[in-house]
């Protein structure tokens, strides 16, 4: 298995194995390409039934706790030396920063070497030579790594190791690692591929006399990738667009430098060429200046803040004229995700949705439950439960079994939270939790808060934090809260309705259709499965392109309209000219 920064002389290539030697590398690689463009067959292929992945159990004694104990203990031994990848060349900067683990800061996993504004424009120009060969190759022959690195993902080491960075870098429970690292990512590659044949099909009707075909054309030229944090399945920001013959110059984010990494490393070895994903760490702003100005830039693919996107939607938007295309953008953003209790609401499914929903990790993911709207006859007893719940939590190393709550990712964003928790001390808002600590790992303790006032900023702003914010109604005023959940924040993304009265929900249905592009009936707002619930929103929340749809991937396509005329005209005059 190709871990970290090493380079085989032999490379495998789907099926094929080239060997390669000093600078015959690239035209070996070339040659290959153009066999497989001739002899790759034309017919597709049965696929295999798309996800989703169950992730496993990691149960006492279970060999795969065993598995990723071991990979815990590489990884944490490794010390890694991350390279920006550019062309399929290792290019590293000397701008070293750190790789910390963000529940025990002082444990330093590596380094990674920051890009700047030149080796942008170098990952640009590789992803505009590489498109000129990619996106002609039979979509087979494009897809071939992508499904080779889902197996190998699934069924080998990858998966074990894969989780353990994810663990370490992001400060994920074992679970939680697993449903992204593993069962989400290799679900974005099947599905991605699954995708792309249904929209293939998609072709228009012919007469006698002609044939019509829609051709699904890459972009023309470049990608610009950029990925959160949160979630290591998020590479599929990048892969999405690959698979369907794009290039790609990818950005992500500064505290998920070691995921991105592997991730590219196991396409890498499943036999990615070079040049198809490039990419580039550092500082958004110096990376995004030269991506964003490039006339070239085709698209952006984007999961982060809302300001964060509006910047990249201002700078498209002023440099619109310079293109050489009007650039698509595509973005999920923030969330302020709303649980919604009726009076009639089950009790027990409630309290257990809103704990977990709120702080599964850490509540850093921009679905996380942090509003909660409760009628007051459920509020005492619910609270109760809420308290006793919370403070039932253990918060810590998320590699130990017992851990709920880990550390959140950076000393930037526990610095947000620790003043927004003591404004809420001061304020007398803290039903139960309400500390920080920053001493050892950045800490913040799983929060519940309540609040009188339904347009207070701890209801209507985005923390990112494990803190739920209550605000009671009055059982009469269900019409009113309604119009509350939907008006009182610029957010679209999640929400959750929970009533066993199915005229209740039925009328929240309606009153929050355009409040949630992913809704909730008795459940939590969170946990989003891929191709079971496509997960997007619009409003402040993103342009809800559903990743891991068709939707999706239609918007890193071009089609062409082709018609071949199989009865020539020759003569210019119709008809009705006759006298």
């Amino acid at each position: 298995m190709g871990f970290p920064s090493k380079r085989r002389s032999g490379r495998r290539r789907g099926s094929h194995t080239v060997a390669v030697i000093g600078t015959d590398r690239k035209a070996a690689q070339h040659r290959q390409i153009e066999v497989r463009r001739m002899s790759a067959p034309a017919a597709r292929t049965a696929l295999f039934p798309v996800g989703p992945t169950t992730p496993l159990s990691y149960a006492p004694g279970s060999p795969e706790r065993a598995h990723t104990a071991d990979a815990l203990a590489r990884i944490r031994s490794t010390g890694y030396d991350v390279p920006n990848i550019i062309g399929g060349e290792e290019v590293r900067t000397g701008r070293e920063v750190p790789v910390v683990t963000p529940h025990d800061h002082a444990t330093q996993l590596g380094t990674v070497h920051w890009a700047g504004a030149a080796e942008t424009q170098r990952a640009i120009d590789a992803a505009l030579a590489t498109a000129s060969w990619w996106g002609r190759l039979p979509w087979e022959d494009r897809v071939a790594p992508f499904l080779r690195a889902a197996d190998l993902l699934e069924h080998g080491s990858w998966r074990h190791h894969l989780n353990a960075a994810t663990m370490l870098e992001l400060s994920k429970t074992t679970y939680q690692a697993d449903i992204d690292a593993a069962c989400e990512t290799l679900d974005f590659i099947r599905a991605n591929v699954k995708n792309m044949l249904d929209l293939y099909g998609v072709q228009p009707g012919s007469r006698p006399g002609e044939w019509n075909t829609a051709e699904y054309r890459p972009l023309e030229g470049f990608v610009f990738a950029v990925t959160p944090f949160n979630f290591t399945c998020m590479n599929n920001l990048a892969f999405g667009p690959a698979v369907l013959g794009n290039t790609v110059v990818w950005k992500p984010a500064e505290s998920a430098s070691l995921v991105a990494h592997l991730s590219l490393q196991l396409l890498r070895e499943a036999g990615l060429p070079d040049g198809v994903v490039n990419v580039v760490y550092g500082d958004g702003a110096e990376i995004g200046e030269v991506a964003l100005g490039h006339r070239d830039l085709a698209a952006v693919h984007f999961t982060g803040s809302t300001g964060t996107f509006q910047h990249i939607w201002r700078t498209v938007g002023q440099n619109v004229a310079s293109y050489r295309n009007y650039p698509r953008l595509v973005g999920e953003t923030g969330g302020k995700d709303f649980i919604l209790a009726h009076p009639s609401a089950d009790l027990d499914t409630l309290a257990a949705a809103c704990i977990r929903g709120a702080y599964e990790f850490q509540g850093q993911k921009c679905s996380a439950a942090s509003r909660l709207y409760v009628p007051r006859s459920l509020w005492p007893e619910l609270r109760e439960r809420l308290v006793a719940m919370t403070e039932s939590v253990v918060v810590g190393d998320p590699t130990l079994p017992e851990t709920y709550v880990g550390a959140v990712i950076n000393a930037r964003q526990h610095a947000k939270h620790a003043a927004a928790l003591k404004q809420a001390r001061e304020e007398r808002l803290v039903v139960v939790g309400g500390s920080t600590d920053d001493s050892t790992g950045w800490f913040v303790d799983p929060t519940i808060l309540e609040v009188d006032d339904p347009f207070s900023p701890f209801i209507t702003e985005e923390l990112f934090a494990p803190v739920l914010t209550a605000y009671v109604y009055e059982d009469a005023d269900w019409d009113r809260t309604l119009r509350l959940v939907d008006e009182s924040t610029p957010y679209g993304l999640t929400g959750a309705v929970f009533a066993t009265d199915e005229a209740a929900v039925r009328q929240a249905d309606d009153a929050l259709r355009y409040t949630a592009g992913n809704f909730y009936v008795n459940d939590k707002p969170t946990g989003s499965v891929v191709g079971a619930q496509p997960f997007g929103g619009a409003r402040a929340s993103g342009t809800n392109d559903k990743a891991g749809t068709v939707w999706n991937l239609i918007r890193f396509a071009s089609p062409r309209s082709v018609k071949r005329n199989h009865l020539p005209v020759t003569d210019y005059r119709y008809p009705h000219l006759e006298s």
